[in-house]
This record gives structure tokens, C-alpha cells and sequence, in this order.
């Protein structure tokens, strides 16, 4: 058999010497955290949902069926991802990937976001940062105390991936829960794990 190109198949034509993994294709990081959240509301183990994005509808087609929005825009700048509430604490975090290798460009997180966490966290809510280095297949939790850690001692425009690697927390991922971010919770801000 030829390809379009000419070239033939054989079967060794994929075989790159590593290992293929076909679990997380077409999975990014907001569908695992969306899937990691409806096991743990399922579970009774926490309520946390992904925060709409505050837009105004300014202009609606009446004459379509099922009436479409035709012009809207962001009414304000929005928060963090995610909200909710876990063992009686107030919890909210901010989901963000990155294709690099070696950092995460704080362009990623905007001014406004990181004073939203530090407010959090100065009336005693729990406030982190789940980072996926998709490039690297590893996720962490920074918590918002060790962000401002960084921001405060560094002059930088970048995270580099050894300060996740020493003050943030890996994070495995699992069937269900696909991302277990509580049990990193439970050992951050203490709380006895049900499991």
C-alpha cells in the first residue's frame, strides 16, 4: 500500500523508539479539572464549578430560530476559573497550560487575577494555581501563598519549571477522580482525607 505521496507503508513507518500514550489526546486541562469536579459534586465530596465569563448581549437575532447572539462583550474582567466551597472553606483557582519546556510565562495570568487570589487568601479562603506543562505531561498546584512568594522575590517574566518543582505540588492523574487536586488540598491547608 502507497500513501498519497508515494511513499509505502510498513509497518515499522510510526516506530520512534519511545513509547506511545494515547491517554490525555484531545483532553485539556479545564475538560479534566471539569471532569475531576462532577466526581467530586457526585461523591458529595465537594461543590466547585468553572465560573461563566461575565459577557453583556448586545445585539440578538429575533428572526432565527432559537433567537442568536449577534454582538456581545466582556462586561468585566473576570476572576479566576474556578469557585466553590470543601470542607466548609471557601476554594477558588485558576487553570492555566503552557507548551514550554523550561517555564510558565506569567503573561498567562493577568494583574487583576493575582490580586483576586491574594485577596483570598488574606480572608482565609483557600487560593492556588494548577499549571499543565502539556509539552512535559506534568501538572502542578502552586499555592497563591508560594505565587506571591515568587512575584515578591523575582523580577522575572517567566516561572521556571524548578521552582514548581520545589515549592508546588504534583499532581497524578488518575480515572476518578482524573485529577485529584483535594488530596493536595488536604495536605496543604490540613483537613483528614475521607478516603
Amino acid at each position: 500500500m502507497k500513501y498519497p505521496n508515494g511513499k509505502s507503508f510498513t509497518p515499522n513507518s510510526f516506530q520512534s523508539g519511545k513509547p506511545v500514550s494515547y491517554g490525555n489526546r484531545g483532553m485539556d486541562l479545564e475538560q479534566k479539572i471539569n471532569l475531576t469536579n462532577t466526581y467530586y459534586l457526585e461523591q458529595d465530596k465537594a461543590v466547585i464549578y468553572k465560573k461563566p465569563t461575565p459577557i453583556k448581549i448586545s445585539e440578538v437575532d429575533y428572526k432565527s430560530k432559537g433567537k442568536i447572539i449577534t454582538k456581545a462583550f466582556f462586561e468585566c474582567p473576570s476572576t479566576t476559573d474556578y469557585n466553590g466551597i470543601y470542607k466548609g472553606k471557601y476554594i477558588d483557582f485558576e487553570a492555566k497550560e503552557t507548551t514550554s519546556k523550561t517555564s510558565f510565562p506569567l503573561h498567562n495570568i493577568h494583574e487583576h487575577q493575582i490580586e483576586h487570589m491574594m485577596k483570598i487568601c488574606a480572608h482565609g479562603g483557600i487560593c492556588f494555581l494548577i499549571v499543565q506543562f502539556t509539552t512535559l505531561d506534568k501538572i502542578f498546584l502552586l499555592p497563591a501563598e508560594q505565587l506571591k512568594k515568587f512575584l515578591t522575590l523575582e523580577k522575572r517574566s517567566s516561572i521556571p519549571l524548578s521552582f514548581f518543582t520545589e515549592f508546588a505540588h504534583p499532581i497524578l492523574e488518575g480515572y476518578h477522580p482524573r485529577l485529584d487536586y483535594l488530596k493536595i488540598v488536604d495536605k496543604i491547608y490540613g483537613g483528614d482525607n475521607d478516603e
